[in-house]
C-alpha cells in the first residue's frame, strides 16, 4: 500500500513537471504572438509588392513567409497560446507597432522597385535582429529549433534581396543588425 502511494506520488510529480514544461511563460507568449504577426507583415508586404512590381523574388519570399507563419503557429498551438483574434486579412495587424511598420514600409516601397527591394532587405534585417533577441532568452529546445530555422530563412531572404539590389547597382546598409553580421550573411 505504501509502495503504491509512493508510486502514485512520483507519477503525479513527473506528470506535473511534464505539463509545466509545456506551459508558456508570459514572455514566450508575447514573443510568439509578436513573431507570428511580424512574419505576417513580411508575407503581406511581399505579396503586395509582387502585385505592384511583378518581381518573382517577392512572390517566392511571400510564400516562404507563410511557411514561417506556419512554424510559429505550430509553437502557438503546442503551447496552447491563443491567437485566433489575429486577422489573416492582408495589411491588418492586432499590434499597433506592427500596423505602423506595415504602413510605413508600404509607403516607402510604393516609391520605386529599388525602394521596394530595400524594404525587403529592411524587413529581413529586422527579423534577424528580433530572432537573435528571442534566441538570447534561452527558451526550450523546440522553440530554439524553430527560431534558428526562421533565422536561416531570413538570412536566405536577405541574400536574395541583396542580389536584386546588386542588379540595380544599389547597396543596402543594415539598420538593425551590425554591419559585420550583415557582411557575414551576404
Amino acid at each position: 500500500m505504501k509502495k503504491n502511494i509512493m508510486s502514485m506520488l512520483l507519477f503525479g510529480m513527473v506528470l506535473l513537471i511534464s505539463i509545466s514544461s509545456f506551459a508558456a511563460t508570459t514572455e514566450l507568449e508575447n514573443d510568439l504572438i509578436y513573431l507570428y504577426q511580424e512574419e505576417k507583415v513580411a508575407r503581406d508586404v511581399y505579396a503586395e509588392l509582387y502585385d505592384m512590381y511583378g518581381l518573382r523574388t517577392f512572390n517566392n519570399i511571400s510564400n516562404s513567409e507563410q511557411n514561417h507563419m506556419d512554424a510559429v503557429e505550430y509553437l502557438l498551438n503546442e503551447y496552447e497560446i491563443g491567437y485566433n483574434n489575429i486577422s489573416d486579412e492582408r495589411g491588418v495587424y492586432q499590434l499597433p507597432e506592427l500596423q505602423d511598420l506595415y504602413d510605413t514600409l508600404m509607403k516607402k516601397a510604393s516609391e520605386s522597385i529599388i525602394e521596394a527591394i530595400e524594404v525587403g532587405a529592411t524587413i529581413e534585417d529586422l527579423d534577424i535582429f528580433d530572432l537573435d533577441e528571442m534566441l538570447s532568452k534561452n527558451y526550450d529546445d523546440e522553440v530554439e529549433r524553430v527560431l534558428n530555422n526562421l533565422k536561416k530563412g531570413s538570412e536566405n531572404h536577405m541574400r536574395a534581396f541583396i542580389r536584386q539590389l546588386n542588379k540595380y547597382n544599389e547597396t543596402y546598409t543594415p539598420q538593425y543588425i551590425s554591419y559585420e553580421y550583415f557582411e557575414s550573411i551576404t
